[in-house]
């Protein structure tokens, strides 16, 4: 018999992925260019070419084995050396390579996270609104996931019904800052705070609470916005990070879990992250991409058409009657839908080729998410399409 949970997986595709392959066939109906697909955050501008020519000058250099061959299975050491030097240099930290572990995106990374911090029957807490996949991540460990509802004024945490849900069976805080959906950056005072009633909770239940940070948007920050680095505000932190958005590297697949120093068995996690991976079958990312990604660390792609977009659809939105936190960071944005049923507003804009994901996936019913990494034309052009669905729908 196959695997019944699997099989019942089935019956829940991806509201986002299913919203993406309308679009990709809409398109074949009436052009992908008059489609106005805000469903999938797929990072939109170039890789910057000074990445292309550390691949270039990789390939010209280094030996066959050294680019193709294994990588070690907690990573390049000289990789994990540059990556700690780095964060140490930008947040102000003191990790060694030690506390470094290379892996397949921040997908990978949250995987290994996870299963270091906790066990099955333990409770992991995230905020809503938070991205659906945090769902088989946490539950496919044995752990269960529980979201704190949201403060919808400011999605920061709303801290009186995280007290009221922290127990002895929370395990970690899983958060993620700047926010997929909403495009809120916890403050600084948010941080703070978090940490200090972390620590009050854990020396209540005698026992340690983990943040696991989820970080992939942490280089997208607008104009007049501070994206603190979590971890200097909480020693028990493990940062999850990848270069698919800050290099525009969604395919390449690599990422890393960051151990804070000061964590209990600091010094333990990033071998127990490979003892994991024999457990899921996971392989450090490739050598050459290990290698070439090390030589940017402090360099990002052109990341600004983002905020050019954010702010032509957050003038247009509330201009419109939207009501919208503005967002600080990533490449979406969150409104109110016009309707208490999300669903059935984000079917009706299907009408006028206007792609947008309903929030249920997002564990907070009533909103809708937009993807803004398109281009700059597109966004413009798709503004009279919002308008004229308000007009006639609303």
């Amino acid at each position: 018999m196959i695997n019944q949970q699997y099989k019942k997986m089935l019956e829940g595709k991806s509201v986002i992925r299913e919203l993406s392959e309308f679009a990709a066939a809409r398109g074949g109906e009436i052009g992908y260019e008059n489609v106005f697909d805000y469903s999938l955050g797929n990072p939109s501008v170039p890789v910057p070419e000074c990445f292309a020519d550390v691949m270039r000058g990789l390939l010209g250099s280094r030996s066959s084995m050294e680019l193709h061959g294994y990588s070690p299975s907690l990573g390049i050491a000289s990789v994990k050396e540059r990556i700690a030097a780095s964060l140490n240099e930008r947040f102000g930290m003191n990790y060694t390579a030690n506390h470094i572990f290379p892996t397949s995106g921040a997908a990978g990374a949250l995987a290994h996270a996870i299963r270091c911090v906790s066990a099955p029957g333990d409770e992991i807490l995230t905020f809503a609104p938070y991205f659906p996949e945090y769902g088989p991540y946490v539950n496919m460990t044995g752990a269960v996931l529980r979201a704190v509802p949201a403060d919808t004024e400011s999605f920061q945490i709303n801290f009186d019904r995280l007290e009221e849900m922290l127990s002895g069976r929370t395990a970690a805080v899983l958060l993620n800052t700047p926010n997929n959906p909403s495009g809120a950056v916890y403050s600084a005072q948010t941080l703070t705070r978090l940490g200090e009633l972390l620590r009050k909770k854990q020396e209540q239940y005698g026992h340690d609470i983990f943040i696991l940070s989820d970080e992939p948007y942490r280089e997208i920050v607008f104009e007049n916005v501070e994206a603190p680095y979590v971890s200097k505000f909480y020693d028990n932190t493990l940062s999850c990070y990848s270069y698919s958005k800050s290099l525009s590297l969604p395919g390449e697949r690599i990422g890393y879990v960051a151990v804070n120093p000061g964590c209990t068995d600091a010094e333990l996690i990033s071998a127990m992250c490979g003892q994991i991976s024999r457990g899921i079958g996971h392989n450090c990312p490739a050598s050459i991409i290990q290698l070439a990604v090390s030589q940017v660390l402090d360099i990002t792609s052109d990341m600004s058409v983002y905020e050019t977009n954010m702010n032509l659809l957050y003038k247009e939105l509330t201009e419109l009657g939207f009501s919208c936190v503005k967002p600080g960071g990533t490449f979406y944005i969150f409104p109110r839908a016009l309707e208490e049923d999300a669903v059935a507003f984000c079917k009706k804009a299907l009408k006028y080729d206007l792609v947008l994901v309903p929030s249920d996936t997002f564990g907070l019913p009533g909103y809708f998410r937009m993807a803004y990494c398109i281009d700059t034309e597109k966004v413009e052009r798709s503004l009279e399409a919002l308008r004229r669905f308000v007009k006639e729908e609303y």
